[in-house]
């Protein structure tokens, strides 16, 4: 007796973690939120929250130590395998084109657990993505002013607590804090009002880096792709360079960087969690992922060549790669282009995290794993309200007090689990075998 009712425990439970979202064709469609944006919103969204600081920093960084002049083509690579995840958003969200991305896929293919799991990945994702974008705006910021502003948040704002493993900055960020909080407020008031902030911001981003890429093409030298080794064992200074040429470090230090390179263009699957707002999922969730994908690899490919043309790949310095490569050319004018870029840019990344987050945590309410204070959504500005200041919230806390380094690798679990489960979403909607009377899938 006991040996059966464990088994049917057992069974019951395994039935709770494993039972799917039921969603059928005719209420696909059906959403309290307000179907608004067109494939132009979601690509300067996607393009927004893609096109970050990395732009101007991670090239310089992955050049210098990984891939030499090859970061071209580390960044063809990561943006190959980033069409691959893509295809698979692209694939799902056209199938099925609700609010919640990859936590709704989840439920509708694989099962209650994995959904649980993957929506709490994202919610962690979107809040540390939202926090370590601000801190890095204030980063930027402060080095225009001379630091003043670190400085004055040091000596007033120090961190209160014991600091393990120094987990937490050294002082409160509160210029981070207080951003964060007014993007927020900017985002409850309405989504039509916060794409056109993130359309105007992500323009200006892409002027600055048609500016970068002209103005370097006239100071590029194709010898610097052509590097001989004994220019390096000449100048003992450089230290460890590789062997010159194209690829200095082989293509395995092409690989290593395109590793790297790939964090560059996480951001895209912003795009899928609008499917209860965009006014035909089906056919403007996969074009917006493309062209998101194809814009930012063409970009990170022309920033990245351009850099390499002007100045030695050895020579790069990283915590200001641009700015300097430029100084070193006679271009310094160019700076202006670049710090405009990257503060825009930047406000872009933060719209393009906080603006998913409260439709995570909107969908997952809907479905009972939330609060029901989460589902709530308002009658003017139609957006989960609540989900939107309470998210908000917990990023302004997050920007407030943890290091920048440590947001970054909080980061990266996040971003794999929400991916690896959407391409096994794809396998198993491909060739598992349903029934007619079966309505766990859409029939389209």
């Amino acid at each position: 007796m006991e040996t059966i009712k464990t088994n049917n425990i057992m069974q019951r439970a395994l039935a709770i973690v494993s039972r799917r979202k039921r969603i059928s064709a005719t209420n696909a469609l059906h959403s309290q939120l307000r179907r608004c944006l067109t494939v132009f919103d979601l690509t300067t969204l996607g393009i927004g929250s893609t096109l970050g600081a990395g732009i101007y920093i991670l090239a310089g960084t992955v050049a210098r130590d990984l891939a030499g002049p090859g970061v071209l083509l580390s960044f063809i690579i990561a943006g190959i395998a980033s069409l691959l995840s893509g295809l698979c958003y692209a694939e799902l969200g056209s199938k099925y084109p609700r609010a919640g991305s990859a936590y709704v896929y989840s439920y509708i293919v694989i099962g209650e657990l994995a959904a649980f799991v993957t929506g709490w990945n994202l919610i962690l994702e979107y809040v540390v993505g939202a926090a370590s974008s601000a801190r890095a705006w204030t980063s930027t910021v402060d080095s225009m002013i001379g630091f003043r502003m670190s400085t004055f948040f040091r000596s007033n704002f120090p961190f209160p607590f014991s600091n393990p493993m120094g987990m937490f900055a050294s002082y409160m960020d509160i210029g981070a804090f207080v951003l964060t909080l007014i993007t927020t407020v900017l985002l409850a008031i309405g989504v039509k009002e916060s794409s056109r902030m993130n359309n105007f911001c992500t323009t200006i981003n892409l002027t600055s880096v048609a500016i970068i890429v002209v103005s370097g093409l006239f100071k590029a030298d194709i010898n610097n792709w052509h590097i001989p080794i004994s220019q390096i064992r000449q100048n003992q200074s450089i230290g460890l360079a590789g062997y010159g040429g194209f690829l200095p470090y082989s293509f395995s230090g092409v690989l290593s960087g395109a590793a790297t390179c790939f964090y560059a263009f996480v951001g895209f699957d912003l795009v899928a969690t609008t499917g209860e707002e965009t006014e035909n999922p089906r056919r403007a969730i996969p074009i917006s992922i493309c062209l998101v994908l194809l814009v930012c690899s063409l970009v990170y490919c022309a920033v990245a060549a351009v850099l390499t043309l002007m100045v030695p790949y050895y020579s790069i310095r990283i915590d200001a790669s641009l700015p300097d490569a430029f100084d070193r050319v006679g271009l310094p004018h160019v700076k202006i282009a670049i710090t405009l870029g990257a503060i825009t840019g930047l406000t872009s990344s933060i719209i393009g995290s906080l603006f998913p987050l409260p439709r995570v945590l909107y969908s997952m309410a809907s479905d009972g794993l939330l609060f029901p204070i989460f589902g709530k959504v308002s009658n003017r500005s139609r957006t989960p309200i609540y989900s939107t200041l309470i998210g908000g919230v917990f990023a302004s806390l997050m920007a407030l007090i943890f290091d920048l380094l440590t947001l970054v690798e909080m980061l990266s679990i996040g971003t794999l689990i929400a991916y690896t489960q959407v391409a096994l979403a794809v396998l198993i909607s491909r060739y598992e075998t349903m029934d007619d009377n079966n309505h766990d899938l859409i029939t389209l």
